[in-house]
């Protein structure tokens, strides 16, 4: 099924926000701070102010006058001794200090676009520098420079999993240990259209449209901060291009628009350039780790002990707080059976622009963390990298199978996918490849990455357990019209990931309809239900469920319509193929001929209501856990450090496959940004002063088409989820969270005859380069 929603973007016909005007609308253009910690003394706005086309000029002070409150993050943590964590206040617009480059100072609004920005110039802000911090782990240090008085020593929250007095005892007992330090750069996101916001103002309800994953979220924060009812403001997020967890996630700028849109009663548009969107996009990873696996001579993992330091910005961000602890920590027991098990995480604000979601969120980190050490405790033993993880693998006859740090795993064959990617990828032959390799300049590797996810993020009541200031559930309504065509109106959003393909194939097969005679709507908060958006690959594990149960009262409905026109009783109406039938007779009549009498009734029951609608809520009673192997093949050019990626296989275990060449699409893209992870991309600071080093496409490489390898991608479908009715789990992430730990462990494979045990990503050919000559001199 090819999807449905292309024609439009093929033909230059998609809507984003950049390309909706409205009659007077105004421009605004944001002055930000060019340092990373530095108090306002003064804001001068009179040159500013009397620039060509300017109508207004705001700051802080301004919002603060009219009360605007701070930017509450969804997500709260408690801290290991029971307390919340620190939650100073964050500003659309600084007030008093900034605390990072990039941060929010003034917006001008003007005209056009070219006389706010010749405005903006013309500010004078007088700055008082401050110390600042980039590192995690500097940040908590004795002398460090303190970002804000709540937060002791920089400290966020400490928050931790498992049990220590066994992982202790294993740890001493254990005849085999190993430990390393890990790293898990900064990413920036790159989507390919910049965020922007557009914010309508004028008589009645506010119009706020924006490009984001989350609508519903962007409302509730936006109206929070203004004080307003949720009702006051319609959010429309139209088409967008790319998200990758953080455009789904409340920003500033969301609500600086709306505010001066209000006061100035007239729109006000806001565009990101790509500058901009450097410097203050959301952030992803950030993590300094230590890990320590305990095994015995046989290989068996017996526990393991990780202390991360995640690096989370100058603020909690919407999400910031949970991605690093609750979500990263449950997700560190992996595919293993590893009895004793304690995690640490401690958040640390920095100098930098704060972290949040990124393609993975949490999951990518562990893989890492988990892989890694499964590498490390192979070499040790002197023994296969595939027998090891073989295992320790959870088996099948496990299942349900709860992991040591909490959570339970309905199904998965974790074997079974991992016997059949190393049968695709041709594992067994790979030595005599690594051995030709080895008589050339060249030198090949092979890696592995087992992982599991949790996606459909967690069920409301687990999350609001863990600090969760949202539900996760998802809503759905469907509409049956007279002549038999459908709409559905869900609270996801679309971005990329072919909801109006895959949703209307879960309608057409639930109701027997054409695809072609069901539309799906999404993204706009006066039209749609109430829904949690798109992120955490859990559009159809959750959404798509909502939508079942949706088909399923109609159905229901349905039968009773047509038991009445049939002569029957309603428990004899069987549906099936658009038709609903007397059990063991050719009597039916079809879903179109019932959806007509429900709108234009002849003959009707006296006590049913007449049209054919319903909705449905669909709250998960547990996380969807994917899980999957990937699995590649590297050759390093030892002359230059330079790592191609030669081949590339997945298995991957997703439960019902709707639309398999979505799942190859999704899968194939978080490959590539992994690879990015993995080889190419690195968001840097200058620790003297914080500086955004990265600051442009000249200095944060992205992967190019040749950069891709020939990828093997094959879904198992033997394990469906257990507790949701399309038997669904997540997909959108798979290829993200796998693709960092095998590309590494590929190279590091390798290069280790040379004598190079570890390289920090990205392996970019000087880092290969200079580990190369290290070890050689060495």
């Amino acid at each position: 099924m090819l999807r449905v929603e292309d024609p439009k973007f093929l033909r230059g016909q998609g809507c984003f926000v950049a390309d909706i005007s409205l009659p007077g609308e105004l421009h605004c253009v944001l002055v930000r701070s060019p340092h990373a910690h530095a108090r306002i003394r003064r804001i001068d706005k009179t040159a500013a102010a009397a620039s060509a086309g300017v109508v207004a000029v705001f700051s802080g002070a301004d919002l603060a006058q009219d009360k605007v409150g701070p930017m509450a993050p969804l997500w709260a943590i408690a801290t290991s001794d029971g307390k919340p964590m620190a939650e100073p206040p964050r500003w659309a617009l600084a007030r008093d200090v900034v605390r990072h480059v990039g941060e929010a100072v003034a917006a001008v609004i003007a005209e056009t676009r070219a006389q706010a920005q010749d405005a903006a110039d013309l500010l004078d802000v007088d700055y008082e520098q401050l110390h600042s911090v980039i590192d995690g782990r500097a940040a908590m240090e004795a002398g460090a420079p303190q970002l804000h008085e709540m937060a002791p020593d920089n400290v966020c929250f400490r928050f931790a999993r498992g049990d220590t007095a066994a992982v202790t005892k294993a740890f001493a007992n254990a005849p085999h240990t190993v430990g390393l330090d890990l790293v898990n750069g900064r990413l920036i996101g790159a989507a390919i259209e910049p965020r922007a916001v557009l914010a309508d103002g004028g008589a009645g309800k506010l119009t706020l449209y924006c490009s984001t994953q989350v609508p519903h979220h962007i409302r509730r924060n936006v109206t929070e901060q203004l004080r307003l009812p949720q009702t006051a403001i319609r959010l429309i997020a139209p088409d967008v291009g790319g998200g990758f967890g953080y455009k789904g996630k409340h920003y500033p700028e969301e609500t600086i628009i709306a505010w001066a849109a209000l006061r100035l009663r007239r729109p006000v548009k806001w565009v990101a350039s790509r500058s901009e969107c450097f410097l203050s996009d959301y952030q992803g990873r950030g993590h300094q780790t230590r890990a320590e696996l305990a095994f015995d001579g046989d290989g068996h993992f017996l526990a393991l002990r990780v202390d991360t330091v995640a690096n989370i910005g100058a603020y909690v961000s919407t999400f910031g707080a949970g991605i690093p602890s609750a979500i990263y920590c449950a997700l560190l027991a992996g595919v293993y059976r590893t009895p004793a098990i304690m995690v640490q995480s401690t958040g640390v604000f920095t100098n930098t622009v704060p972290t949040d979601a990124y393609r993975g969120a949490g999951r990518p980190e562990a893989c890492y963390v988990l892989e890694r050490l499964a590498d490390e405790a192979a070499r040790k033993l002197g023994m296969d990298r595939a027998e090891i993880r073989r295992r320790n693998l959870v088996p099948n006859e496990a299942m349900p199978y709860k992991t040591p740090i909490g959570p339970t795993y309905d199904c998965g064959d974790f074997p079974k996918v991992f016997a059949r990617l190393t049968e695709i990828a041709g594992y067994k032959g790979f030595a005599k490849r690594q051995a030709a390799a080895a008589r050339t300049p060249k030198r090949r590797g092979f890696g592995f990455a087992c992982y599991v996810e949790s996606s459909g993020v967690a069920p409301s009541r687990f999350a609001a357990a863990l600090g969760a200031r949202v539900g996760f559930f998802e809503a759905a309504s469907i509409r049956v019209q007279a002549d038999g065509s459908v709409q559905a109106l869900l609270g996801t959003h679309n971005h990329g990931q072919g909801h109006a393909t895959t949703f209307a194939q879960i309608i057409a097969s639930r109701l027997g309809v054409p695809m072609a005679s069901v539309e799906i709507i999404e993204g706009d908060t006066d039209q749609v239900p109430y829904g949690s958006g798109t992120f955490g690959s859990r559009s159809i594990a959750v959404g798509g469920s909502a939508l079942d149960r949706a088909a399923e009262k109609i159905i229901d409905k349905g039968k009773k319509i047509a038991a009445h026109l049939l002569e029957a009783s309603a428990a004899d109406i069987t549906f099936g193929e658009g038709n609903f039938t007397v059990a063991g007779t050719d009597r039916r009549v079809t879903l179109r001929e019932v959806a007509r009498v429900a709108h234009h009734p002849t003959s009707y029951p006296a006590d049913m209501e007449l049209g054919l609608q319903d909705s449905a809520v669909y709250d998960p009673s547990s996380f969807a856990w994917s899980n999957g192997v990937h699995a590649c093949e590297v050759e390093v050019d030892c002359d230059t450090g330079v790592v191609s990626v030669v081949n590339y296989w997945a298995v991957d275990d997703i439960g019902t496959v709707i639309n398999p060449m979505i799942v190859d699409g999704q899968i194939t893209g978080g490959i590539a940004q992994g690879l990015g992870q993995a080889t190419r991309e690195h968001c840097v600071y200058d620790p003297a002063n914080g500086q955004l080093l990265s600051g442009s496409f000249m200095d944060y490489a992205v992967p190019r088409a040749n950069d891709m390898p020939d990828i093997v991608s094959e879904l198992d479908e033997s394990q469906p989820c257990t507790h949701n009715p399309l038997g669904a789990k997540g997909c959108g992430e798979a290829g993200s969270i796998g693709a960092p730990a095998a590309i590494v462990g590929a190279v590091l494979d390798a290069l280790r005859p040379l004598g190079v045990t570890d390289i920090e990503m990205p392996l970019t050919p000087e880092r290969v380069w200079n580990a190369i000559r290290a070890a050689v001199r060495g």
